[in-house]
């Protein structure tokens, strides 16, 4: 499909192999009750998930420091749901949510699978907008650090997927061509997009359910690409 060009595969981390919304579920069910939290889980994440991404979008755009992104996303949540919780609380749980946050280790299903066939025929690479002090702890947890050679975040870069530099770094860390690179990640913008723009190949995993689009080929679960690589 690829005419063999591709020798480098290049994965995002979060919802693509490292299953972020479950681990982050178990996550939040630990501290808020450490912290006697007194708010139902499901309306706190039902409320939470969509602010997240709002803000994580700010965050992909610089509108909004790592910090910011951190403390507002939760106390967004928490006056949205009408909890009462201090500003002194929101920061502790902010900063326990990072620290637990690695310590869960569920993959999206057939990760293994899919890294274990891959290996043998590709050098395969981590390129993720995710904080630099937890994303080798979620690899290492998880037992899949050792299938990639390069992981390149967006604090190493100095700028966020789908800035094309990010990608230009990735490539000439792992010393491949962008035509013989392939990019597979959740996010239309900041992986396919932003992959294609630095003229990587792209295979779009739509754990997101966004819609139909003609940039690249489009996969609904991980074990598809044993057919296309």
């Amino acid at each position: 499909m690829f005419n063999g060009q591709i020798s480098d595969v290049f994965f995002d981390l979060d919802h693509t192999l490292w299953d972020f919304e479950r681990n982050s579920e178990l996550t939040f069910d630990k501290i808020l009750r450490d912290n006697h939290v007194d708010v139902v889980l499901r309306d706190f994440l039902e409320v939470y998930v969509p602010i997240n991404l709002e803000f994580w979008k700010l965050y992909r755009e610089n509108r909004i420091a790592k910090e910011e992104l951190r403390f507002q996303r939760l106390r967004r949540t928490f006056d949205t749901i009408g909890a009462t919780v201090s500003d002194e609380t929101v920061y502790i749980l902010a900063d326990e949510y990072i620290q637990h946050l690695s310590s869960f280790t569920h993959l999206i299903m057939h990760t293994v699978d899919v890294l274990e066939y891959l290996a043998p025929k590709y050098k395969l690479h981590i390129i993720t907008n995710g904080f630099q002090e937890i994303q080798e702890k979620k690899l290492k947890g998880s037992n899949i650090h050792g299938y990639f050679d390069q992981i390149i975040d967006s604090e190493i870069a100095g700028v966020k997927k789908p800035h094309p530099y990010i990608f230009e770094l990735a490539l000439r860390k792992a010393n491949v061509a962008a035509e013989n690179s392939l990019m597979i990640g959740d996010s239309l913008e900041a992986d396919i997009i932003g992959a294609k723009s630095a003229g990587l190949h792209a295979l779009h995993f739509n754990a997101n359910n966004e819609p139909h689009h003609d940039f690249c080929i489009i996969i609904d679960s991980l074990i598809e690409i044993k057919s296309i690589l």
